[in-house]
């Protein structure tokens, strides 16, 4: 579900309030895995989300997730402009790989809500458990 300005409100999913809702829910797809039946998931990311968009054109309520401007710092200032939770950077040459992974950075503005400082502090924990030089 969407707000009068545009940004995505998940939480209106769980408890909507019919007094500011903009839109319907809507599906937003984020990849594509599979296509006919053939799995796409060691393709690269931007051949991936080109089958996405051409599968979700015209669905109605089904669209692809937003892209921000390819400079990162860019696409930081549109998150911090247009008031965003915050944003996942994305390697486009990047096989699918679930979980967390280095390829895919997400990144939150500071106190957006409590489970940002649960995540914060899940990166920080599972930094701290890493191997020194990497």
């Amino acid at each position: 579900m969407f707000d009068d300005q545009l940004r995505s409100r998940f939480e209106w999913l769980r408890d909507p309030d019919e007094s500011v809702v903009a839109t319907p829910p809507v599906f937003i797809a984020f990849d594509v895995l599979y296509v006919k039946g053939r799995d796409v998931s060691q393709r690269p990311l931007h051949e991936r989300r080109a089958r996405l968009e051409d599968i979700v054109a015209g669905a109605g309520f089904i669209y692809p997730v937003r892209r921000l401007a390819l400079d990162g710092l860019d696409a930081w200032a549109e998150v911090v402009e247009r008031g965003y939770e915050g944003l996942v950077a994305k390697d486009e040459a990047s096989a699918y790989e679930s979980g967390r992974t280095r390829r895919w950075l997400k990144v939150k503005q500071k106190d957006w809500t409590v489970e940002e400082d649960r995540w914060r502090r899940t990166i920080s924990m599972a930094s701290s458990r890493e191997p020194k030089g990497k």
